[in-house]
C-alpha cells in the first residue's frame, strides 16, 4: 500500500527535512517487507496557494483516485500508536492501493476537501506547525510499522 502526503508548505532543508528524511527511510525499510510503502511527497507551495480553498484544490489534485483521506486536524480523533498501525494493516488487508494523508496550511482545510475525509486524525489538542506535523506523522507512520514487524522500537 503507498503512502501519500499531501501537505501544504515545503520543507527543503534543516532540521525538519533531516528528521523526515530519517524517519522516511526507516518507514520504507521496515515497511517494505509488509507490503507498506513508499512514502510519497507532494508539497504545495504555499507562496502559490493563497487561501484555503486554492490550497484545498491544490492538494485534492495531487490525491490519488480513490484512496482513503486520513485529514490531519487538532478537531480530530486521537488514536494510540498501536490503533494507527491497525487501521494500516486493516486497509493493506483489505488490498487499498493508496492511502493519503493531508497536512492543511496555517488557516487549516477548507469545508469541501474536509467533507471528504474518511478520517480526522489529531495529534493531540495542541497545535503543531505544519513541518512538525509532517515530521511527527512520518514517525507513528515508522513506529506503526515496527509495530507491524513486531520490532523492538515501539515500548508499551
Amino acid at each position: 500500500m503507498r503512502l501519500h502526503i499531501c501537505a501544504i508548505g515545503r520543507i527543503r532543508t534543516g532540521p525538519e527535512r533531516e528528521l523526515l528524511d530519517d524517519y522516511i527511510a526507516r518507514f520504507d525499510r521496515t515497511g517494505r517487507a509488509l507490503a507498506l510503502g513508499p512514502i510519497n511527497e507532494h508539497e504545495i507551495d504555499e507562496r502559490k496557494a493563497t487561501g484555503m480553498a486554492e490550497q484545498g484544490r491544490l492538494i485534492a489534485q495531487r490525491l490519488p483516485l480513490d484512496a482513503p483521506i486520513v485529514m490531519l486536524d487538532e478537531r480530530g480523533k486521537t488514536i494510540s500508536s498501536r490503533d494507527f498501525s491497525r487501521s494500516l494493516q486493516e486497509l493493506r488487508d483489505r488490498g487499498t492501493p493508496d492511502l493519503a494523508f493531508v497536512i492543511g496550511g496555517a488557516d487549516g482545510i477548507c469545508a469541501d476537501l474536509r467533507a471528504r475525509a474518511d478520517m480526522l486524525l489529531s495529534l493531540g489538542p495542541m497545535v503543531w506547525p505544519h513541518r512538525l506535523v509532517r515530521v511527527m506523522l512520518c514517525e507513528q507512520l515508522y513506529r506503526a510499522a515496527t509495530i507491524l514487524a513486531g520490532g523492538p522500537y515501539h515500548r508499551d
